[in-house]
């Protein structure tokens, strides 16, 4: 039940640490849904998403990609973006 995982060691802060089938939420009876995570260290983000493997590795790398984005730029990827006066 487990996909590889997908490790992206390149120093970003939020590096995609896995992407892996899993069970559908309680209630939920059809699809496809796979678990992912995002991060390292204490800085981890876990989330579950519908759709094929392909599906959700582009929007966890999007996801992914958004939260280095921000960091890089010296917004917290934890809060709504900073409002210029």
């Amino acid at each position: 039940m487990t996909d590889q995982p997908v490790v992206e060691p390149n120093g970003r802060k939020f590096p995609i640490a896995s992407i892996e089938k899993t069970d559908p939420p309680n209630g939920v009876t059809e699809g496809e849904w796979y678990e992912y995570v995002i991060g390292e260290g204490s800085s981890v983000i876990r989330g579950k998403r519908a759709g094929s493997l392909k599906a959700v590795t582009e929007y966890v790398k999007e996801y992914a990609d958004n939260l280095n984005q921000r960091s890089a730029l010296g917004y917290s990827s934890y809060a709504a973006r900073k409002v210029q006066k």
